[in-house]
């Protein structure tokens, strides 16, 4: 494939990002470039300040990616125009700018509050491409968790949204999605409860199934040890729908096992509080991605306690690639990687939950067949150059489809 220039469309990226889908979109980005190709993205700084957020210590950029980061004197008014109105608001022009060049892809990724589904009709590239990294285009709360405390069961969004604390958005009921996009040529979910919850939901744009791939490279070899009692990871948000107050309680009644807990968020002080008097869970805050890859190195297995209908956590690859067996509750996409490698165990309730943590620790043999499960199925479905394969037919097939209409 001959050189192409990619425009990459986020509300967030490094280091103004919160979550995995940055993460993904800067991998990503940095694959492309090293394959030769010419990368932009364009992000809303402001709506990393939305959440008050401190400034961010900017390092020298390492790579060849251009970054347009968009900010305005309105400050955090910006993203909540777009939020109000769906539309990107006082960044128009500023986007307008940049994605009329002549891109040959536009790749739109979370573009909630940098655009919302208006931008999907700006620029001029022969191929659009949006990645679902989140319920966004179906759920006006991303994720699917409603009233703050639950998974979704049925959509009763401004009720919802009332009572998560977040401004009803009236354009939803307008049919301004479908219409914009329109413009979209393919729409790309990393897992198939992702793709079919949009398709429930009414999105009509072909939806093509992608997993993600994990950025992290564990050492080729690596002096880490399994502890000598059983030691298992959590590495996530400290969110309600992350599953970790539960996670912890369950292990509160397994002190013979140890637990490591990773992750910023609201409810890092509650535990806190909560299992001070619990010797054997440890609470580490933020660490950073080496430390990530040691943890998940050491780790009897890695669980994942999701109660939220996640899309396909990125988490749970790079814990495979790090060659962690990992628990997984049955939640959305999160255990698609478990049913499609074998490399790990789903549960439904605690007590499935313990059993598992029980055998993992009690059952060697057992646990490292479930290692090597883990670290050959990433390697095979999961890696950025099985990633890459199917984007660029992807995108090579939209080429020639729109040629051959053309003629």
């Amino acid at each position: 494939m001959k050189p192409l220039r990619f425009c990459m469309v986020t509300t967030f990226y490094p280091p103004y990002h919160f979550g995995g889908d940055a993460i993904f979109v800067r991998g990503l980005s940095r694959v492309l470039t090293a394959q030769g190709h010419s990368v932009e993205v364009v992000h809303c700084e402001d709506a990393y300040r939305l959440r008050g957020q401190p400034p961010v210590d900017q390092k020298p950029p390492d790579d060849k990616i251009i970054v347009h980061r968009l900010h305005s004197r309105l400050g955090a008014l910006s993203p909540l125009i777009t939020q109000q109105t769906g539309r990107p608001g006082v960044k128009h022009a500023a986007l307008r700018r940049i994605l009329d060049q002549p891109f040959d892809v536009i790749h739109f990724h979370n573009i909630s509050l940098i655009g919302g589904p208006h931008v999907l009709t700006m620029g001029h590239a022969p191929v659009k491409l949006y990645t679902l990294h989140e319920h966004w285009l179906v759920c006006p709360m991303h994720v699917l968790w409603k009233n703050g405390k639950q998974a979704c069961d049925k959509p009763q969004c401004i009720r919802c949204c009332l009572r998560s604390g977040t401004p009803p958005q009236l354009w939803r009921y307008t049919g301004m999605v479908n219409r914009c996009l329109r413009q979209v040529d393919a729409l790309l979910s990393p897992s198939e409860f992702t793709a079919q919850r949009h398709r429930e939901g009414g999105i009509v744009c072909p939806i093509h199934v992608l997993p993600t791939f994990a950025t992290i490279r564990a050492p080729a070899h690596s002096d880490a040890a399994l502890s000598s009692r059983p030691h298992f990871v959590f590495v996530g948000r400290m969110k309600l729908s992350k599953g970790v107050l539960e996670l912890a309680e369950q292990f509160r009644m397994l002190p013979q096992y140890d637990l490591t807990i990773a992750g910023e968020g609201e409810l890092l002080e509650v535990l806190r509080h909560d299992f001070a008097d619990c010797a054997h869970i440890r609470l580490l805050g933020d660490v950073p991605p080496e430390r990530v890859t040691q943890l998940f190195q050491q780790a009897t297995a890695v669980i994942f306690p999701f109660v939220g209908p996640e899309v396909f956590p990125l988490v749970v690859l790079e814990a495979m690639a790090c060659g962690a067996p990992v628990i997984v509750r049955e939640a959305g996409g999160s255990a698609e990687a478990v049913h499609d490698t074998g490399g790990g165990v789903v549960y439904r309730t605690s007590n499935e939950l313990r059993q598992a943590v029980q055998r993992m620790a009690e059952d060697q043999a057992w646990r490292d067949s479930l290692a090597s499960k883990a670290l050959i199925g990433h390697q095979q479905r999961y890696t950025a150059e099985v990633h890459m394969a199917e984007y660029h037919r992807l995108i090579q097939a939209i080429q020639l489809s729109k040629k051959s209409q053309a003629c």
